[in-house]
């Protein structure tokens, strides 16, 4: 049976280009929030997907807020890194990417490195972006916060994204059993109470405040475990 409109006809050579407005309807820009405990990749994920998508040739925003680096720089701890965009607190996000069109810059996708310290008015930015804009839009980040309660950010990505993407590598608590939990903890003890923002790291240094990654029940009794020595290494003695 021959086409009912044959110019339309999507396997002709010939066939008429689609308008503007056809084309813009077939993009479609998506938001999708990465999550997972400290430790298990999420900034290594997110420069490995910056790279996937240049290869492409396709030009994208590396955004980030509150690096554990101390710089606008998205940083994995197996030693990847590349600089980034910091995102200040009330910064507009829309603006920005208005800015680099405005200066001639092509925007394709977003990458945007510890989300959960975004304001959920900024989360509501990246929506717009992926709805209006058409952006891709990846956002990675902690779900809970030392407290375990989300952080608003990522309670706002919660709500708003397209995709939910639990990080698959599993971090372990020190007895063995999965770790979910951000402890903070300070002169060998888990703090409870305190600013929900305080960037620190996982490695062990004294007298200074970092995270410890437990299960549950280790999380709820505040048991860190064994004294670590060397580093990262648990004693056996």
């Amino acid at each position: 049976m021959e086409p009912s409109n044959p110019a339309l006809d999507p396997t002709d050579a010939l066939s008429s280009v689609p308008t503007a407005g056809a084309r813009r309807a077939a993009a479609v820009g998506s938001l999708r929030f990465f999550f997972g405990p400290m430790d298990c990749g999420k900034s290594t994920l997110a420069l490995q997907i910056d790279h996937n998508q240049a290869r492409q040739g396709r030009s994208g925003l590396l955004l980030v807020r509150h690096d554990r680096s101390g710089t606008p720089t998205i940083s994995s701890r197996m030693g990847l890194a590349r600089r980034a965009l910091e995102v200040q607190e009330g910064m507009d996000l829309c603006a920005l990417v208005r800015e680099h069109w405005a200066r001639g810059a092509r925007v394709d996708y977003l990458i945007v490195d510890e989300a959960q310290f975004l304001s959920a008015e900024q989360v509501d930015q990246l929506a717009e972006l992926a709805d209006e804009a058409r952006l891709d839009v990846y956002c990675f980040g902690l779900a809970t916060d030392f407290r375990s309660t989300l952080f608003p950010g990522s309670q706002r990505l919660f709500e708003l994204a397209d995709e939910l993407n639990a990080i698959q590598v599993e971090v372990l608590c020190w007895c063995g059993l999965s770790g979910r939990f951000n402890a903070r903890v300070h002169d060998g003890e888990v703090v409870r109470a305190g600013s929900t923002v305080l960037v620190a790291d996982t490695a062990p240094v004294a007298d200074e405040v970092r995270y410890q990654v437990l299960c549950r029940k280790h999380y709820r009794t505040g048991d860190l475990g064994p004294a670590a020595v060397r580093g990262e290494q648990l004693s056996l003695t």
